[in-house]
């Protein structure tokens, strides 16, 4: 398994990340552009999810059509999102497009046209996502809790806040935009068949500019573990809840991962088994680690009706307390094989692993290889989970609901 990472800081600050794989015909990159949700200023909640529609709308000398019109000629699958830290562009494509692409990428990033009509056009397509979620009402769920639990601004949603993207001016998100390049603190990651040094030549001609501004994060207010309710009618009711756990960059990151999916990998899970299975209460459970690079935590939604919300909760609870109580050899077996099944279904995709990498660089200061990870995953035992869950049980929840009635907690 090749798992080297080849790194590169062009001359602007700029990191340049690539994990090179021979035998595929394709390439994917991405961008972290430093302009998260956390970073942008008070009453512009949403920002970053119209810029990454607008800077689409006509980049360089291409119009918005004409633009879209050369993507699509060149093969090119995007993608682009915003989040807490970041605003992320992501590409996949046929590997011999790759400097064409990342010509356009430049000018998308550094001279995109931020026409006023298009500006409206964005934002209105931004509120009309954002009032979508109540057709999602597990992520519209997810997106509340994290709101409660993680410290403002870390816990602002990017798809922003009905009533300031409403009011977002043209001139407030063209300001923003105009300091979505700060190069000392941009990732740019590629993973495929691609020759590292011509990629490294090319990077630093294409993105050849300074900043002399930047967005900045406010100081963080931390938030007691609470439970919140959100009244709403209907025949379901939607819980999340999440307690903290350590960071990332924790010696015992990898238990964590075991942890979780012990309780939520598989149908064989704690929490599918003794919440589904053996009482019905729920049609959908799960959990997942969710990651920031300074807070951290377990983040767990059910979905179940007014009658069964109380006993749903409660025995969520209880799955996450008795955890730290013991668990079994089949048990970390099947984390074990759940987690190595991931890895290689990362290493397999060039746009996983571009993204895999941006990620570990921001959240690590370095990249794990994939040989590193399978050891680490090898290295799992019943004796090394059990003492992380000693040190660090899940006992501090934040709880939300949304539906008729709140519950007790």
């Amino acid at each position: 398994m090749n798992n080297t990472t080849d790194i590169y800081q062009l001359k602007n600050g700029m990191v340049l990340l690539g994990e090179r794989i021979e035998n595929v015909h394709s390439a994917s990159f991405q961008f972290l552009l430093p302009a998260g949700a956390s970073l942008l200023p008070e009453g512009c909640c949403g920002a970053g999810a119209v810029i990454t529609d607008w800077l689409f709308r006509g980049a360089g000398e291409r119009t918005s059509r004409e633009l879209i019109e050369t993507l699509d000629r060149l093969g090119v699958h995007r993608g682009a999102s915003a989040s807490a830290h970041h605003l992320s562009l992501n590409v996949s494509l046929e590997a011999g497009n790759l400097f064409s692409v990342l010509d356009l990428y430049a000018d998308i990033i550094l001279r995109p046209q931020l026409d006023a009509d298009q500006f409206e056009l964005a934002r209105q397509l931004a509120v009309s996502e954002l009032q979508g979620l109540d057709d999602n009402p597990r992520q519209k769920a997810m997106i509340l809790l994290f709101e409660q639990f993680y410290p403002d601004p870390f816990g602002r949603p990017a798809l922003g806040k009905l009533e300031q993207l409403k009011t977002l001016s043209f001139d407030q998100t063209a300001d923003i935009a105009g300091k979505i390049f700060n190069p000392s603190l941009v990732i740019f990651s590629v993973c495929g068949n691609y020759d590292f040094d011509a990629v490294c030549q090319h990077t630093e001609a294409a993105f050849d500019r300074s900043s002399n501004s930047e967005l900045t994060t406010p100081k963080p207010t931390v938030k007691e573990k609470s439970y919140t309710h959100f009244p709403a009618e209907g025949a379901q009711v939607h819980i999340g809840l999440m307690t903290p756990a350590p960071l990332v960059t924790s010696e015992h990151y990898y238990e964590i991962a075991a942890a979780v999916s012990i309780l939520s990998g598989s149908m064989s899970s704690r929490l599918f088994t003794e919440v589904r299975e053996k009482r019905g209460l729920c049609y959908a459970v799960g959990a997942n680690y969710k990651a920031l690079k300074d807070h951290s935590g377990i983040a767990c939604y059910a979905g179940t009706t007014p009658d069964k919300a109380q006993e749903t909760v409660d025995v969520i609870l209880d799955q996450f307390r008795t955890l730290k109580n013991g668990i079994t050899e089949d048990e970390i077996q099947r984390a074990k094989v759940g987690l190595k099944t991931s890895l290689i279904m990362q290493s397999e995709s060039t746009y996983a692993r571009s993204s895999g990498i941006a990620s570990d660089h921001f959240l690590l200061g370095r990249v794990r290889g994939l040989d590193e990870i399978r050891e680490k995953i090898e290295a799992l035992s019943v004796d090394s989970v059990q003492e992380f869950l000693k040190l660090h049980p899940f006992e501090d929840f934040t709880i939300i609901t949304i539906g008729p009635d709140a519950v007790k907690t």
